[in-house]
């Protein structure tokens, strides 16, 4: 039987959606060997000059073909996403005749005229589990497996709908020319088949979570309308500050350092309880999220951070707490093992299938959650519902990738995205194009939402009415009469195996506290080692702490949100990153051969300069005289700079470089600009214009320009600086967890990453086991 990937469903890496198709050899001719034919070779390679063609180009293609699947090298990984990128460059809308889709009845499995108005659709990969046995016996539900190609041939289970490959097959579906075969997201094949069969409700589920005391009902708002419905207000996230677009909703039931799958790091120090709800109308809770006990989603980060050896996870959460409601423009990760969808929302459980495996659910999660403010629903969260058993197994950060790389910036891009199309489903294939134009994922969504789509119509589906949007109006003011109190509980946690009785560990604490102090200033990091290999780590180590980090290297990655930029001029790139983040408190620009330790510079002055001016081998002056050719030509490009500057710069300048013939350079390797010095600095970058100074002048240059020394904050004058690294990483005489930071330091692959990441930990406790 196949491990458990921390008990989120059979999540493989998507393979080939087809597979290889065989010829058949065409048959003998009776009197193909009536005549003999003389031996000679010229007379033989004459009669079979095609056939020998033929099976050249055909030994040729399967040498091609195993050439490109066992290559693995850096350049044909380059060529493939250079591949990649112009196939996104050439990015077209489906065209798409909404009028003229054919129905798809179901002809050819033994359900063909079974009726049921509620599913529970799962994936089954093993034979069934305990809890699965249990969900069949759940009164009113039907329940339907999904099977895949992990999945046993003779797999069975009474009272349940098992639907393998072949029978997927053979339905008819269009969506299952794009499915991987051994993957979860084949689950969409049956939310087809059950809207075919007279769905109402979709429950969602993970084969593995048991529900609650097996009555969805009883969690679950089931009924919306008619006489089984709760006519009642919900509880709502107050919308009172419109720039709060994601929310953790665990801190509501009760806890507060446990955050769940998708939620973006930056967002996972964000622990306070709501100062105030409002009330909405009950009704239109058309996606409705349950909480899991046990093993409740949350992301590798959080798993492997909270382990203490085989100890299994059982978190607990409030199950008093009322359920709670989301505003439009709020948004909350949504995952596909404990979901009810309701009927007006059913176009929103298409799985995304050119993700990797852990962020496509999540990715659906957010997709839809904007799409469906467009006719008026909304989602809700809801107290536990099933409890799920951790297995003590897990899953590798890479299967991830997708969520803690894009999911910050995916929520940022839906609240404000727009549409003028008429119809929701033209509105739904706008906003894939739109993803994938992004790079939020491929054009294979973009085809496999057009194919989505069509099938829905195909199967009876009517698509829901637009209703305005209310982002678009003015929100009204919450008045003192508004505003609802819950105060959430503050049940026993986890963390980092120290159980939480009450208050938030120190660690945590410490966590808020650098957050608290760094959120608001933009860490810009220019990377030489291959992004590809620590692009996500470095987002992992450095954006729980600052705003966001902007990653620069000598080649752009648009997959890993990385831009292009030459380290030797980056200078003349910041001021377009000081644009784009017009309100941030301040910019910390850094190497990544600088390692840095934030919880060093929490004493630092964030309104005056940092640089390592008084680290001496990081900062030096010399005279061009007797040096090479490049000093003289750096020192000319100086003084035409300096001879152009405004009295207060060249004031300064002089005050502190004497001779003009002398040249001031520093490793620049880290240095921070305030708020209030962006100005001078973009005005001293429009100075230098197309002159090629080196980054190690300019940026002292800048510095002497802009501020006197005795002016600098001095909290780099500790950090360790060498000018080559001791004979390994690992030397506990090179790095010092109480210097601000540390020179050189060499990360250029995953284990050196995590030989950084353990030292670090000694500092920060929270990373002791992060990988």
């Amino acid at each position: 039987m196949q491990k458990d990937q921390m008990l989120v469903q059979d999540r493989a890496v998507p393979k080939s959606s087809k597979p290889s198709q065989i010829r058949t050899l065409p048959t003998l001719q009776p009197n193909r060997f009536a005549e003999p034919k003389n031996l000679d070779f010229s007379t033989w390679a004459s009669d079979n000059f095609y056939r020998i063609i033929t099976i050249f180009v055909l030994i040729a293609t399967v040498a091609a073909v195993f050439f490109l699947y066992t290559s693995t090298n850096t350049a044909s990984l380059l060529c493939l996403q250079s591949q990649t990128q112009r196939a996104m460059d050439s990015i077209s809308l489906p065209q798409i005749n909404w009028n003229s889709i054919k129905p798809i009845a179901d002809k050819t499995s033994p359900y063909a005229n079974f009726r049921s108005e509620k599913w529970i659709v799962v994936s089954v990969s093993n034979y069934p589990s305990d809890a699965l046995k249990k969900m069949v016996k759940i009164n009113g539900w039907q329940v339907l497996a999904i099977g895949n190609s992990k999945t046993p041939k003779d797999w069975s289970l009474k009272g349940s709908i098992f639907l393998s490959l072949d029978m997927q097959a053979n339905l008819g579906f269009r969506v299952v020319d794009h499915l991987p075969y051994d993957s979860y997201v084949r689950k969409s094949v049956g939310y087809l088949f059950a809207i075919q069969h007279g769905a109402k409700k979709i429950f969602d589920a993970d084969d593995r979570g048991e529900v609650i005391d097996n009555d969805l009902g009883k969690h679950f708002d089931v009924e919306l309308v008619g006489e089984g419905a709760r006519q009642e207000v919900i509880l709502q996230y107050s919308h009172d500050n419109p720039n709060r677009t994601v929310v953790n909703p665990y801190i509501h039931f009760g806890q507060r350092s446990v955050w769940p799958r998708g939620l973006p790091l930056e967002n996972v120090g964000e622990i306070g309880h709501e100062e105030f709800y409002t009330e909405v109308f009950g009704g239109k809770q058309f996606i409705q999220q349950g909480i899991s006990n046990g093993l409740p989603d949350v992301d590798s980060v959080f798993y492997f951070t909270r382990k203490s050896g085989l100890e299994a996870f059982d978190i607990r959460f409030d199950e008093h707490a009322p359920k709670l409601a989301l505003p439009q423009g709020m948004m909350v990760p949504l995952n596909s093992f404990n979901t009810i969808y309701h009927s007006s929302a059913f176009w929103a459980l298409m799985l995304p299938v050119s993700v990797s495996t852990m962020a496509s659910d999540i990715l659906r999660g957010y997709w839809g959650q904007r799409l469906l403010w467009e006719i008026g629903g909304y989602v809700a969260m809801y107290p536990p519902t099933v409890h799920r058993y951790d297995r003590i197994e897990a899953y590798p950060f890479s299967e991830e990738k997708d969520l803690h790389v894009n999911v910050g910036r995916l929520i940022k891009f839906l609240v404000s995205w727009r549409s003028s199309k008429h119809r929701l489903f033209e509105k739904i294939l706008d906003l894939s194009y739109v993803m994938a134009e992004e790079g939020f994922w491929t054009e294979q969504d973009l085809k496999f939402t057009a194919a989505w789509l069509q099938d829905l119509l195909a199967v009876g589906y009517q698509q829901p009415r637009l209703m305005s949007l209310e982002l678009d109006r003015p929100r009204a003011n919450i008045g003192h009469g508004d505003r609802k109190d819950f105060i959430p509980q503050k049940l026993p946690s986890v963390h980092l195996a120290v159980e939480e009785t009450g208050t938030v560990s120190s660690e945590i604490g410490n966590l808020i506290r650098w957050r608290k102090n760094f959120g608001n200033i933009v860490l810009i990091m220019f990377c030489s080692s291959p992004v590809e290999r620590t692009a996500l780590e470095w987002r992992l180590l450095y954006g729980r702490i600052f705003k966001t980090v902007v990653i620069l290297s000598a080649q752009k990655n648009s997959d890993l949100a990385v831009e292009e930029g030459q380290l030797d001029q980056i200078y003349k790139q910041l001021p377009k990153i000081f644009d784009r983040f017009s309100i941030a408190e301040g910019f910390l620009f850094l190497e990544d051969d600088t390692i840095l330790n934030y919880w060093n510079l929490l004493q630092a002055d964030k309104t005056k300069l940092w640089i390592a001016d008084k680290v001496s081998m990081s900062w030096t002056t010399t005279s061009a005289s007797g040096n090479s050719d490049w000093y003289s030509k750096q020192v000319d490009m100086v003084k035409k700079v300096v001879g152009t500057m405004p009295v207060h710069f060249q004031v300064n300048y002089k005050e502190t470089v004497k001779s003009d013939q002398s040249l001031t350079i520093c490793g620049s390797e880290i240095f921070y600009i305030p708020r209030r010095f962006v100005s001078d600095f973009v005005d001293l970058v429009n100075l230098v214009g197309h002159l090629e100074i080196h980054q190690k002048v300019v940026i002292p240059m800048f510095f002497l320009s802009i501020d006197l020394p005795q002016n600098f904050d001095s909290v780099l004058s500790a950090m360790v600086y060498k000018q080559e690294l001791p004979s390994s990483n690992s030397s506990s005489t090179h790095y010092s967890a109480q210097a601000p930071a540390v020179h050189p330091w060499k990360v250029s692959s995953e284990q050196e990453f995590i030989k950084l990441i353990r030292i670090m930990g000694e500092g920060d406790p929270l990373l002791m086991e992060l990988v």
